[in-house]
């Protein structure tokens, strides 16, 4: 007897030993990612999802900043050999990581993937560039146009206003800032970049041609968009310029029922419904003159500096990320797009569009939706403007001039790029 419990204990002491070796052996992957708070803690909720059903590989999610603080990053990152082994990239940033054999051409992963056959041709399209696949998209959005229906009816304006156009949208604007101004609240707060991405193809007009990669930033509808939305700061005062250098601050005014109207990332959804509740309506972006929205989010890469392991770890990450099961739960919880077709039959999708009014808004936008340049010169064109737009909204500076000039700039760098 006590020989065969000696024996007992030393098969259970192997079992163990095996375990742990096992756990020990997992595939670890550094993956960088920009959520944070609600959004964070749905994108952890599918890790551990996703290390459930794979107990062999440890994904290992940090949170860096925004899409900025995450390019920025990486660049120091990478002559220091600390690269992580997956990063999420912004859809117009990444190709000046892909042009420059940085990330990984997941061509070969995504062909094999059942996976590419259930995304949305937006989806599919967005992460490429030249025919190679180097993201699978993740959070991708439009912007959209919010607005507080308590504000609106105070200032009395009714929840069908029009907000069609730029002359609407303003004149919203105004009635509210006139009537309610005396109480701390703004009428709209300053758009941010994706909004005024959005504002410039509404008013026909790009800032980078997306498929010949010619720069309009100096086209006479851009320049219009431009000086209407600087309006909206410097002449009109019915946007804060606390908003317009950190355009977080506009947000979080109207999350916290100081402003009447945001123009936003339908990304945002979930949050400003959880702050503002019943009042909050959601819709479509104008069509000024004409309708169009960009594609915007982010998806996820693979550093070519991961070994053949961790990439192959990484992709399987990377495609349970997009699948149905995990798409619906993100997109249910944020209000981020859904990129797989499958994703909105799942009961959390379904329940959520039968629950929250206005999740689908971007969804029926897509027919409008257009995925923007991502040529290397992009990455510094939008860090450039972030300081174009605060000269002009803050009226330090003309917005002809200053996009003529911005135009100029933006064609050098092009220039230097390319060589």
């Amino acid at each position: 007897m006590l020989q065969k419990l000696h024996k007992l204990a030393g098969v259970s002491l192997v079992a163990l030993l095996a375990t742990v070796a096992s756990a020990q052996a997992a595939t670890t992957v550094q993956f960088w990612h920009s959520f944070n708070k609600s959004n964070g803690e749905t994108l952890e909720k599918i890790i551990a999802n996703f290390e459930a059903e794979n107990p062999d590989i440890d994904i290992q999610g940090e949170f860096i900043g925004n899409y900025n603080d995450i390019v920025a990053k990486l660049q120091a990152a990478i002559p220091a050999n600390r690269a992580p082994d997956a990063v999420i990239l912004e859809v117009t940033r990444y190709g000046l990581f892909a042009n420059n054999s940085i990330l990984t051409d997941m061509t070969p992963y995504f062909d094999a993937d059942p996976l590419k056959a259930d995304l949305y041709g937006y989806a599919r399209e967005v992460g490429m560039i030249d025919g190679k696949s180097y993201i699978v998209p993740f959070n991708s959005s439009t912007p959209v146009l919010y607005f507080n229906k308590d504000i609106f009816t105070r200032a009395g304006l009714a929840e069908d206003t029009p907000l069609n156009t730029f002359d609407e949208i303003l004149a919203a604007a105004k009635t509210i800032s006139e009537k309610l101004g005396s109480e701390g609240i703004s009428g709209i707060a300053a758009p941010g970049q994706f909004a005024r991405w959005g504002l410039v193809m509404a008013n026909d007009s790009e800032l980078v041609e997306p498929t010949t990669g010619d720069i309009l930033l100096d086209k006479p509808n851009t320049i219009e968009a431009y000086q209407w939305m600087a309006s909206l700061v410097h002449e009109h005062k019915v946007a804060s310029p606390d908003g317009v250098t950190d355009e977080d601050v506009g947000r979080d005014a109207f999350l916290a029922g100081k402003v009447g109207i945001m123009m936003n990332s339908t990304g945002n959804y979930g949050g400003a419904k959880k702050a503002i509740g019943d009042n909050l309506v959601v819709r479509p972006m104008p069509c000024n003159k004409i309708c169009s929205v960009p594609i915007g989010g982010a998806g996820i890469g693979i550093l070519s500096t991961a070994s053949k392991e961790v990439q192959d770890a990484a992709y399987k990450f990377v495609s349970y990320a997009a699948s149905p099961e995990a798409n619906a739960t993100w997109f249910a919880a944020t209000g981020y797009l859904p990129i797989n077709k499958k994703s909105v039959e799942l009961p959390v999708a379904k329940e959520a569009l039968a629950t929250q009014p206005g999740i689908d808004v971007a969804i029926k936008s897509l027919p409008n939706a257009h995925g923007r340049a991502r040529t290397t010169v992009v990455s510094w064109m939008r860090t450039t403007e972030y300081k174009m737009w605060d000269a002009m909204a803050l009226g330090q500076r003309g917005v002809e001039e200053t996009m003529k000039d911005f135009a100029a700039q933006t064609r050098e760098e092009d220039q230097r790029a390319s060589n």
